[in-house]
C-alpha cells in the first residue's frame, strides 16, 4: 500500500504522531514560534485578523493577537454546527469567554467578523504548506469560502512531515510559521 492509497487512514496515523510530537515541544521552541509569528505580522494595520485560543499543546498566538488588537480587529473561530464553516466572533484581551463546542473557549459577546488574515492551528504540515487538522473539516470548509483571505498556519518543526495526503476538499495554506522558519507553497517561492 502506498502512503496515499487511503488518505483518511494515513491522516489518522499522522495525527497521532504529530500530536505526540507537538506535546513534546519545549518552552524555548514555543516562545520562538510566537516571536516569529509576531515578527511576520507586526506591521499589519487596519485589518480583521482571525487568531485562535489554543487547546492542548497547540502553538499559542495570543501574545501576537493582543499586540495586533491595538491597530486591527481580532476575532476567533466559533463552531456553530457540525459540517458548517467556522464563524468568527470579535476578541480582545480580557474579553469574557465561555466554553463552546469541542471544549474551545469563545467570546461571550462581540460582533461577527470576516477575516482578511487567518491564523490557523495545525496538527501537522508539510513543506508545501499542506495542512493537517483534527479531521472535522472546519478549517477546510472555512478557507474554501474565504479564498481572498491570507491563511497562515502556526506550528512547530516537530509537526512537519514529508507529505500530507491531499484530498479534493483539503485547502492549502499561504504560509506556515514555525520556531525555525516561514514555509511558503512552491508557487510563492
Amino acid at each position: 500500500m502506498t502512503a496515499d492509497a487511503n488518505p483518511p487512514a494515513r491522516k489518522a496515523q499522522l495525527r497521532t504522531a504529530c500530536i505526540a510530537a507537538r506535546d513534546g515541544v519545549g518552552r524555548e521552541a514555543r516562545a520562538a514560534a510566537a516571536t516569529r509569528l509576531f515578527a511576520r505580522m507586526m506591521d499589519v494595520r487596519g485589518r480583521t485578523i482571525a487568531g485562535y485560543l489554543p487547546i492542548g499543546s497547540e502553538a499559542d498566538p495570543r501574545g501576537t493577537m493582543a499586540v495586533l488588537s491595538r491597530a486591527n480587529r481580532i476575532c476567533v473561530p466559533v463552531v456553530t454546527a457540525r459540517g458548517a464553516p467556522l464563524r468568527f466572533r470579535e476578541w480582545w484581551p480580557g474579553c469574557p469567554l465561555e466554553v463552546g463546542a469541542f471544549g474551545v473557549s469563545v467570546p461571550v459577546e462581540g460582533g461577527w467578523r470576516v477575516p482578511d488574515i487567518l491564523i490557523a492551528p495545525l496538527v501537522g504540515f508539510d513543506a508545501g504548506c499542506g495542512r493537517l487538522g483534527y479531521g472535522g473539516g472546519f478549517y477546510d470548509r472555512t478557507l474554501a469560502g474565504l479564498r481572498d483571505a491570507q491563511a497562515i498556519g502556526l506550528a512547530f518543526e516537530a509537526q512537519r512531515v514529508d507529505s500530507i495526503p491531499r484530498e479534493a476538499t483539503d485547502m492549502p495554506l499561504d504560509a506556515v510559521i514555525t520556531e525555525a522558519r516561514v514555509y511558503l507553497p512552491p508557487a510563492a517561492r
